[in-house]
């Protein structure tokens, strides 16, 4: 049995790129990306910075690695959730929100788009990663599930990925608040009821029939 005073990434050899994704995507949504220090993020991993050099060259190759290894799963998984619904979609739109709800309360996601949002004109190679990996997903899933929707006489005429949009966007400003306007005393929006209301009210404007009682 290893002793406790063998370093952590002698003990747990095989762990050590997960926990170098997982320090980074700490330290990203601490810090921002220009600010974030490979010294910072190894440190917090519990190995060396040359480990880290073994595994990640750069930060541009840790920044791919946090969207692929843990957000993109998520996201994956809830557009394959969407697909595989097959209505109606006041039920999907109520699953997607708790889905959205859960997955950025258990990861640091809206500390990331932050700094995505706040340094994409200086690092644009963050924005197009973000883009493809997560953002096309939700909303590309969304418009599919929109359309399908339509086809069933559901949904109103319009353009699927507008109504995309529609539905997230309020999501995705109450996170963006979190990040930016909480610390400096602003009062939070609660994602599961904010996120209910806005699909009850989204719904009246959406369902061909309006929402079932």
């Amino acid at each position: 049995m290893p002793s406790p005073s063998t370093p952590k990434f002698r003990r747990r050899k095989a762990d050590r790129p997960a926990e170098i994704v997982q320090a980074a995507l700490a330290v990203f949504a601490e810090k921002g990306f220009a600010a974030a220090k490979l010294d910072e993020i190894a440190r917090r991993a519990g190995v060396s910075k040359g480990a880290l050099y073994l595994y990640f060259a750069t930060k541009e190759e840790l920044f791919h690695a946090v969207v692929e290894q843990v957000i993109a799963p998520n996201m994956r998984a809830m557009r394959a959730m969407v697909a595989g619904h097959p209505g109606p979609i006041s039920d999907l739109l109520g699953m997607f929100v708790a889905r959205f709800s859960a997955l950025v309360a258990d990861q640091p996601v809206g500390g990331v788009a932050k700094m995505v949002i706040g340094e994409a004109r200086n690092f644009p190679e963050l924005a197009r990663v973000w883009h493809d990996e997560l953002v096309a997903q939700a909303l590309g899933g969304l418009a599919e599930a929109v359309a399908a929707a339509q086809a069933r006489g559901e949904v109103r005429a319009g353009d699927p990925r507008v109504y995309a949009l529609q539905i997230a966007a309020p999501l995705i400003v109450a996170v963006i608040w979190r990040e930016t306007f909480v610390p400096v005393g602003a009062e939070p929006f609660d994602l599961p009821p904010l996120g209910h209301q806005h699909v009850a009210t989204l719904l009246n404007g959406l369902l061909v029939e309006g929402p079932a009682a």
